[in-house]
């Protein structure tokens, strides 16, 4: 028998098939989970769920007794005591009287605190003369000065409005030099190796790096004007909420006192969401991080 008829003979063998792939083990990660889609509640709605709590924890003590009406009045007597005062002009009168004085003392005190901020921000030689005397009067109470305001402007209006002037004045002034401060310093040379002078840096480069930090400093001088307010109005006012206030207090009437608290925080809220409007205007060029979902 010959090669060739051996090789004739010789059963063909399939070639075996390659080994398959392992498949890979599910590995779930402790927390990652695939989990079902929570229903989303409106941020609208869950900004309201702590306020409207408090109110329903109020409400409820003073039902049940745990607040007498001697220690606090109950939010029934309160909305009807806004209704009455609301009737008689007495409460719009009151809040136009303390809109114009928070309005004035803001507008002052906004001038002083952007323009010390400009030259100390922009300027070693601001820095230098100003920066330190502001560090140095901040220490200061500024609720402490009412007496020496009271000698220096007499009872009138002026004293309330330098008072909460002076309180607009540090929290813009700092948020402000802090942003100047805070440029980037390789975005400042780059500009100036673009040709950029003093005038456009600052316009283009070192004004919108401090923004952020001059609305800061805004809502914190907004809800620090209102504080000062309720300070102010305690000077010998014979308008405002303040002046609501202290007839109140003389006839032991905790629910006109809480209405006109009411009113400030409600005042000081309203501005607050106005500077956010601006933020998300303003700052619609620069991507922060706005928390978890």
């Amino acid at each position: 028998m010959t090669t060739k008829q051996l090789g004739a003979r010789a059963p063909v063998l399939d070639k075996p098939d390659p080994p398959a792939a392992p498949t890979p083990a599910r590995i779930t990660i402790r927390g990652t989970a695939h989990l079902p889609r929570r229903l989303s509640v409106p941020r609208s709605v869950r900004r309201t769920v702590g306020p409207v709590g408090l109110v329903l924890l109020w409400f409820l003590g003073s039902t049940t007794g745990v607040l007498p009406e001697s220690v606090l009045a109950s939010p029934v007597d309160v909305v009807r005591q806004a209704v009455e005062l609301t009737k008689t002009g007495e409460l719009p009168d009151a809040i136009a009287a303390s809109g114009r004085r928070a309005a004035t003392g803001f507008l002052i005190g906004a001038t002083v605190a952007l323009s010390l901020s400009l030259l100390a921000g922009l300027f070693r030689l601001g820095e230098d003369v100003i920066d330190s005397s502001m560090g140095m009067f901040r220490a200061i109470p500024w609720v402490g000065l009412i007496p020496l305001f009271i000698v220096w402007f007499g009872i009138e209006e002026t004293p309330k409005i330098a008072l909460v002037a002076l309180g607009v004045t540090y929290p813009l002034y700092f948020n402000i030099y802090g942003g100047i401060r805070s440029a980037d310093a390789q975005l400042v040379e780059a500009a100036r190796m673009m040709g950029l002078g003093r005038l456009g840096l600052i316009r283009y480069v070192i004004l919108p790096s401090a923004l952020p930090g001059a609305l800061v400093g805004l809502r914190y001088a907004l809800s620090t004007a209102w504080l000062a307010l309720v300070f102010a109005e305690q000077i010998n006012a014979d308008a405002g909420l303040g002046h609501l206030m202290s007839n109140a207090q003389q006839y032991f009437r905790t629910d006109v006192i809480v209405l006109c608290l009411a009113v400030y925080a409600l005042l000081g809220l309203a501005c607050d969401f106005a500077v956010r409007v601006l933020s998300r205007r303003l700052l619609s060029w620069r991507a922060s991080f706005e928390g978890e979902a």
